[in-house]
């Protein structure tokens, strides 16, 4: 339902890798959340100074610093959709990474000053009145988070916004903040016990900060570089491996410059013998069937790989069985025999998983022994390098 009132408003909306349907879902959510988060705080202000409740009165500022969130998130959409430039030729599409790092900020800030006038509360507990009205705007602005939580988590899952995952989230910790300055307020009224009033709200305080600093983490690994999406790298493995002729892949890297900017490079395995021109025409393929349909530029290497060496596939099959049956997380590529006169070379990269805690001059040397082990007149002349798409792991 939600989606279907978004595109009333914003053309083409099921197109979200175009960077500028996603600067539009931004912008629309920003000026929501900044309309919506200004009326509530003017009703929990006039809650708060009828009622005298500071939880009441944190609740209200809490708002207004949800509106300067939306304000950063409205800002950091706006400077992602600026276009490439010599200085930064990929673009500015992490601004949407640190708009969402930012927000998680404003939330633990929010957290911290609403404990802190907390304890002062229960060190010198002060009566709180409730009225009709200040009950009323407190289930309504409750209400309307609920909304608003819903909006922004619909909203950031079809865009697959970092940042608006983070604001959805602080929608919902506003719903709890309020429902709990709610209940304190009736349990004050009823009981006559003031402290209640601030330690309601050092409790909201809490659950805040927490949830803040989970926020921080996850916006703050796109920017260090996390893992690419699992689901993205089997995508690209599939896609490429559903070409003729493909024989493997290697070496995926993915960058990420911000959502709807990512770039990848990888190695494709071909044959050989194959004509040159022909293997060119289906990398071109490749590379334009990933940029029209996934927006995602992809560079690819060419490595032609001897096929009809009956001796070197054999070759090849054993070691890898052996090493398979060593580590189940270990592989090679770029695999060549070069054969001289007393010995023979066995050349190849082996890839370990990128968390590997083993001792790599152990594993080295044991791989070695493997290949020396199918031939003594093999040497074993081994690159080691680590994974960079994450799907591996070494327990």
């Amino acid at each position: 339902m939600i989606l279907k009132v978004v595109s009333l408003f914003i053309k083409n909306s099921e197109d979200v890798k175009d960077p500028d349907v996603r600067s539009s879902y931004g912008r629309l959510a920003g000026i929501v959340g900044i309309v919506c988060n200004v009326l509530l705080f003017v009703g929990k202000l006039i809650a708060g100074l009828i009622s005298g409740s500071i939880a009441i009165l944190a609740d209200a500022i809490n708002s207004i610093s949800d509106a300067a969130s939306n304000i950063v998130a409205l800002v950091g959409f706006k400077l992602a959709a600026m276009p490439p430039d010599a200085k930064h030729p990929y673009g500015y599409a992490r601004y949407e990474y640190l708009a969402g790092l930012i927000v998680s900020i404003i939330i633990v800030a929010v957290g911290l000053s609403l404990g802190k006038d907390s304890i002062m509360k229960v060190i010198q507990p002060e009566m709180t009145s409730m009225s009709t009205l200040s009950v009323v705007i407190l289930v309504v602005s409750m209400l309307i988070k609920l909304w608003m939580s819903r909006f922004y988590k619909v909203i950031g899952k079809k865009i697959d916004s970092d940042t608006l995952v983070a604001t959805a989230a602080d929608s919902r910790n506003d719903i709890l903040s309020t429902g709990a300055v709610l209940i304190s307020l009736v349990i004050t009224y009823f009981t006559g016990i003031a402290i209640i009033d601030g330690i309601m709200g050092i409790l909201v305080a809490a659950f805040i900060i927490y949830s803040g600093v989970g926020l921080i983490r996850e916006t703050l690994s796109p920017i260090l570089g996390e893992s690419p999406d699992p689901t993205l790298v089997t995508h690209v493995e599939e896609k490429v491996m559903s070409y003729d002729h493909v024989l493997g892949i290697h070496d995926l890297m993915i960058h990420d410059y911000g959502p709807g900017h990512q770039f990848a490079s990888l190695h494709i395995e071909m044959p050989a013998e194959m004509d040159p021109l022909q293997s060119h025409d289906i990398i071109d393929l490749i590379e334009n069937d990933f940029y029209i349909n996934d927006h995602l530029h992809v560079s690819i290497h060419y490595d032609p790989i001897v096929t009809s060496d009956a001796h070197v596939s054999e070759v090849k099959t054993q070691i890898s069985q052996k090493i398979e049956n060593y580590d189940k997380t270990l592989h090679f590529h770029d695999f060549r025999m070069v054969p001289g006169d007393s010995h023979t070379n066995i050349l190849f990269d082996l890839v370990i998983p990128s968390r590997y805690k083993g001792d790599k001059e152990k594993l080295l040397n044991d791989v070695n022994d493997i290949v020396r082990g199918i031939d003594p007149k093999f040497v074993p002349k081994i690159k080691m390098e680590h994974s960079f798409s994450g799907e591996d792991t070494h327990e």
